[in-house]
């Protein structure tokens, strides 16, 4: 099943244009997206294949960190963390 994960980061310094566009340059394959341009902290929206929400969740963070270590992006902590899969989002509001 494939599966929408946000992860957040802690930079501890604000981010420039250019340290995200790295970083989005580095999740693109995971048909990711990046944010965090003027803020102290760096995420992605990233797709990954996985039976669980929890392996979900550590796919995408494993690709999260390669990711920031790519982009030379610090390695802070993890602040936010949602997942969202295909069957949830095709159930909509109930």
């Amino acid at each position: 099943m494939r599966w929408s994960v946000g992860l957040e980061a802690e930079a501890g310094r604000v981010l420039s244009r250019e340290d995200v566009v790295e970083l989005a340059d580095a999740v693109a394959s995971s048909d990711g997206i990046a944010t965090g341009i003027g803020s102290s902290r760096y995420g992605a929206q990233l797709v990954v294949e996985a039976d669980s929400r929890d392996d979900a969740v550590g796919k995408a963070t494993a690709v999260f960190r390669a990711a920031a270590a790519a982009a030379r992006l610090p390695g802070g902590p993890i602040v936010r963390t949602d997942a969202i899969s295909e069957a949830d989002n095709q159930e909509g509001p109930e």
